[in-house]
C-alpha cells in the first residue's frame, strides 16, 4: 500500500489599490491587487501550505517569514517551488492538488488553464486544479475587501 499524505492550506489577503493582482501565478487585469510581503498570490500560498502540511514541514510563514529573508514583492511561484523542493527532499511527490479561490470577483474562468499550468510548472509534477466560488456577498470576500483561497494536496512517499 502506498504511503499517502493529505494537507490543507488556507490563505487570505486584503485587496489594495495600486498593486497588481496575481492569482495562481497569473497577473489579472483588475483595479486592485492583494496586499502582502510577496505578490500576495493567495492561491499559490494556500497550495504551498497544503504541500508543506502534507509532508509535515510546517507552513509558509515558518519557511518564508515576512521579513528581510525574502525580497519584498517576490513571486509566490518562487516560494512554491522552493517549498516543493523541500517536500521532494523529505521523500514525497505531489499526486494532485485542488485549489479554490473565494471571492465575488474577479472571475477566473478565462485564466484557469494558465493558472493550472503556472502552478504545475512551479512544482514540476503532479496534477493541479484551480476553481472558484463566491460567498453570496457575505463576509470580507463578499464585500470585496479581500480574497481567500483553500487548497488540498495529496502526496505520496517516493
Amino acid at each position: 500500500m502506498a504511503d499517502l499524505r493529505v494537507g490543507i492550506g488556507v490563505d487570505a489577503h486584503a485587496l489594495e489599490d495600486g498593486v497588481p493582482l496575481v492569482l495562481g501565478g497569473v497577473e489579472i487585469d483588475h483595479p486592485r491587487g492583494l496586499a502582502g510581503h510577496s505578490d500576495g498570490d493567495v492561491i499559490a500560498h494556500a497550495l504551498t501550505d497544503a504541500i508543506l502540511g502534507a509532508a509535515g514541514l510546517g507552513d509558509i510563514g515558518g519557511l518564508f517569514p515576512s521579513g528581510a529573508e525574502t525580497p519584498k514583492g517576490i513571486s509566490s511561484l518562487s516560494l512554491l517551488a522552493d517549498a516543493y523542493a523541500q517536500v521532494v527532499a523529505a521523500g514525497f511527490r505531489l499526486v494532485n492538488a485542488d485549489c479554490v479561490l473565494v471571492g465575488e470577483e474577479p472571475r477566473i474562468a478565462p485564466h484557469r488553464d494558465a493558472m493550472r499550468a503556472r502552478l504545475r510548472e512551479a512544482i514540476g509534477e503532479g496534477e493541479v486544479n484551480v476553481r472558484a466560488t463566491t460567498t453570496d456577498r457575505l463576509g470580507y470576500t463578499g464585500r470585496g475587501e479581500g480574497l481567500a483561497a483553500h487548497a488540498v494536496a495529496l502526496l505520496e512517499r517516493r
